[in-house]
């Protein structure tokens, strides 16, 4: 098993679609990874099939050049953390779980709002006049 920056590539995938397996790689970086080692990486090799020097040159080329898994999840965290921390815009609505990029909250946003909750009076008709005036 082809084992590249933490992550175990699934064997009977393609080199290039594979690499898209490891957090911060996608196709086009799986491609650019996959120009740098022209002569001896072909793009539709399986993994199964690369040997263990190939394994070796594209962890080498991975951890090196690219920020991947932990050490991107991470830069990603402190970013979030730090505008929170300065109190700007992204900071509120992360700290509130409210949506960051400007879509609309009346309708949607369910996923960062969660499940609905109705907030209201149980029954309508009844209001906190209607007593008094039952009195008079």
């Amino acid at each position: 098993m082809a084992r590249v920056a933490g992550v175990d590539l699934p064997r009977n995938k393609r080199v290039d679609i594979a690499l898209g397996y490891i957090y911060g790689v996608g196709r086009i970086t799986a491609r650019r990874i996959l120009d740098k080692l022209k002569g001896s990486i072909d793009p539709a090799m399986r993994v199964k099939d690369l040997t263990e020097n190939q394994v070796g040159l594209l962890n080498a080329i991975v951890s090196k050049e690219y920020k991947v898994e932990g050490e991107l999840r991470r830069e990603l965290q402190q970013n979030v953390h730090r505008y929170v921390e300065i109190g700007c815009w992204r900071g509120v609505r992360h700290r509130r779980n409210l949506p960051v990029r400007g879509q609309r909250t009346r309708t949607n946003a369910r996923t960062r709002r969660g499940r609905r909750r109705t907030v209201g009076s149980s029954r309508p008709g009844k209001t906190a006049a209607a007593p008094a005036a039952a009195g008079k």
